[in-house]
């Protein structure tokens, strides 16, 4: 399994972007909504976020303790770019900005 099991891309058209990761990816998307886009290919998942940030891709590393996870990124260094939050299904998402600016998110599933 990858490291960074999720990449999540900020689109301005949604359904202009739709197209151009179909063909990327070989896949139709798994999940579809007018808030995300989600596909799921070889493992990877590649997400769409309408009206996203432009600092481009954002990629998830899914972890067992979002909290520990979270603590340690800023502990080293990282700032809080965004809380953690309930996004649905069970799953909570937080991310940090590494000491450069990129971002880096986690995802806590509970089953």
């Amino acid at each position: 399994m990858a490291i960074l099991q999720t990449v999540l891309f900020p689109v301005q058209d949604v359904e202009k972007a739709k197209p151009v990761y179909t063909a990327l990816l070989g896949v139709a998307p798994s999940v579809e909504s007018p808030y995300y886009v989600g596909y799921d290919a070889e493992g990877q998942h590649v997400g769409l976020v309408p009206n996203g940030s432009t600092n481009g891709p954002a990629c998830y590393r899914h972890v067992e303790d979002l909290s520990a996870g979270l603590a340690a990124l800023v502990e080293a260094g990282a700032s809080i770019a965004q809380e953690p939050k309930e996004v649905g299904n069970g799953r909570t998402v937080a991310s940090v900005l590494d000491v450069d600016g990129n971002e880096i998110g986690l995802i806590q599933d509970r089953g």
